[in-house]
């Protein structure tokens, strides 16, 4: 080893010990005759005293060695905001191991750089605490998980990242197989398929943090690569998986937030959405949704004679101004909506806003107290199909209570979604999976869900911390005739189902035994721990939401001689993602 010790590790009792330390000048101050500097390295800093003569080269950043002696600062020179601010280092020997280039942004500040120039000098962003901090926190998750599964007797097994494609939701990436032309890999979007052949295989516990590729549409907080916490288990139910990701999550919070998870409770999506306009409704608050389907059954109305109405209210929301209504059209419209329809509540009770014109005065009457307000509140409406107008209210619910402030620092909310809908309606007519295609219906739809395909429930599962989906799961058919007549009600003829399913498939032909499993989001799960808005935080080299790499300038096109040797025809060239090099505007730091 180069050093002896730690910089952060020293201490009082280490006074009089001859030291060697390595690390980068964080920063350096002159004192007339001699200079401190402050050292970094892994473990934190240190103040080491040098001469003047041997630290005029120095410059922030400057990786150095340090041999010297540990002692005492004078009395009055403490730092008590450094577990080393007792003592310093009085070199005698100082050696450059490497200079450092002017700085693209200061490295020792609260003020970060944007976000574009960070992740393109990533390796510099590492170096400040808060991000270094951050891997070390999500090195810590992984090992609190693993010992979790060690103790359940989990074994940990690697899947393929090179697979064939399958449809699980969203588009592969595609890979080019140069000694077969034309033929293709692709990078799995989970290790579904895999985990489900492993409980074929009897290896009955699987778990893997898994690394999981979706070439996704460009969207905000997305990452083209992603880890997850994916575990399957045979013999088991509903329960027993939901009691793993207790079990996770309740020692992770414990170890790493110091919050002991209280037992978890559960809703219906049904009742999810009815209440709260989301399948991952945050409960750190308390709005809920009210629905006026009923109530507004016979109104002159023309815009709730629709099948669904609901409304939310925002308490206060009264003594809004004009502009700060018109600024809530334009965060409605901003999400896909025509609008956000409101009434305000006067301190005397009358009703105003436009829908208050609108509706009968039977209907103005008793409005308040069928949503529950009070004085001065504003309602909230939305009209139409009752999915996507839920979800309108639902993303109101949540910006009122940022608005309002409602969310108590330091709050945790947990919470397991249960019986999500087996299938969803395309916007063609069409349907689909709402999961997977392997997802079990729940015992009672078992015989009936191609009779009914709006109403048919599976047995899909979510966790949800905070408003957000941390996990995901179901239970898995396990019935080849079962897994045939879903792959039927979805329109799969039988021979289509064998050319994308062919070898899953013909494993179940051979004996395999009920299963279930899940993966837990290690992305958002160590962003929430780190308590960081984004998962690029916690991630050691993320990409921009446009899928673009600012530190290598990747996707890049590739060389003729590259195409001609994978067997790929030449095509047009692509123009840039926002955020490379000729792309038009600005580049996205934050998407």
């Amino acid at each position: 080893m180069l050093r002896t010790h730690d910089a952060g590790t020293l201490r009082a009792s280490d006074a009089g010990s001859p030291v060697t330390l390595a690390g980068w000048v964080a920063r350096r101050r002159d004192h007339g005759g001699v200079v401190f500097v402050d050292l970094r390295d892994a473990s934190g800093y240190v103040q080491v005293v040098v001469r003047e003569e041997e630290a005029h080269s120095l410059r922030n950043e400057f990786c150095v060695l340090v041999t010297g002696e540990v002692r005492q600062r004078p009395a009055g020179n403490e730092n008590p905001e450094l577990p080393t601010g007792e003592i310093e280092v009085a070199a005698t020997e100082l050696r450059v191991l490497s200079p450092a280039a002017p700085l693209p942004f200061p490295i020792e500040t609260d003020q970060a750089a944007s976000d574009d120039v960070r992740y393109k000098y990533r390796y510099l962003d590492l170096r400040r605490q808060g991000p270094a901090r951050i891997l070390r926190l999500r090195s810590e998750v992984n090992r609190v998980a693993r010992g979790v599964m060690a103790r359940h007797g989990f074994t940990e097994v690697e899947t393929p990242d090179l697979t064939r494609s399958t449809p699980e939701g969203a588009r592969d990436f595609l890979v080019p197989v140069r000694l077969q032309p034309g033929k293709w890999y692709a990078l799995p979007q989970s290790p579904q398929l895999f985990k489900q052949l492993l409980m074929i295989g009897g290896l009955e516990r699987y778990y893997q943090i898994a690394r999981c590729f979706r070439d996704e549409d460009f969207r905000a907080d997305r990452q083209p690569e992603f880890t997850q916490l994916d575990f399957e288990m045979s013999f088991v139910e509903r329960d027993d998986v939901l009691a793993i990701v207790e079990d996770v999550v309740r020692a992770l919070w414990s170890e790493l937030a110091s919050y002991e998870v209280p037992e978890i409770p559960r809703m219906t999506y049904r009742e999810a959405m009815d209440r709260f306009g989301s399948d991952k409704p945050d409960l750190r608050f308390g709005i809920e949704l009210t629905e006026l389907t009923a109530y507004f059954a016979d109104t002159p109305f023309r815009v709730f004679q629709a099948p669904y109405v609901g409304a939310v209210v925002m308490p206060g929301g009264g003594a809004q101004p004009r502009r700060a209504f018109d600024a809530w059209q334009d965060w409605a419209r901003s999400r896909g909506y025509r609008g956000l329809a409101y009434v305000t509540v006067a301190e005397d009770g009358t009703l105003g806003g436009p829908v208050a014109k609108n509706i009968s005065d039977a209907e103005r009457a008793g409005l308040v107290e069928a949503v529950g307000a009070s004085p001065g509140d504003c309602v909230f409406f939305a009209a139409g199909p009752r999915r996507s107008s839920q979800e309108l209210l639902g993303a109101a619910r949540n910006e009122i209570a940022r608005r309002l402030e409602l969310i108590a620092p330091g709050s945790w909310s947990f919470l397991f979604v249960v019986d999500f809908p087996m299938f969803e309606e395309t916007e063609d007519g069409d349907w689909t999976f709402m999961h997977h295609p392997f997802t079990s219906p729940t015992p009672e739809w078992r015989d009936r869900f191609a009779e009914d395909k709006a109403g048919a429930l599976s047995d899909a599962y979510d966790l949800v911390v905070n408003g957000n989906e941390l996990a995901s799961g179901s239970v898995r058919i396990a019935d080849p005739e079962l897994q045939e007549r879903v792959f039927e009600t979805l329109g799969m003829s039988r021979e289509e189902a064998r050319e994308r399913f062919g070898f899953f498939l013909e494993a179940f032909a051979y004996g395999p035994p009920p299963h279930a499993g899940a993966a837990l989001g290690w992305d958002r799960l160590t962003a929430l721990l780190a308590g960081v808005d984004s998962i690029r935080e916690v991630i050691a080299f993320p990409k921009t939401g446009a899928g673009y790499d600012p530190l290598t300038g990747a996707p890049t096109p590739i060389t003729d001689a590259q195409r001609k040797e994978a067997g790929i025809d030449a095509v047009a060239e692509e123009p840039p993602l926002p955020g490379q090099p000729g792309a038009p505007g600005p580049s996205d730091p934050t998407g």
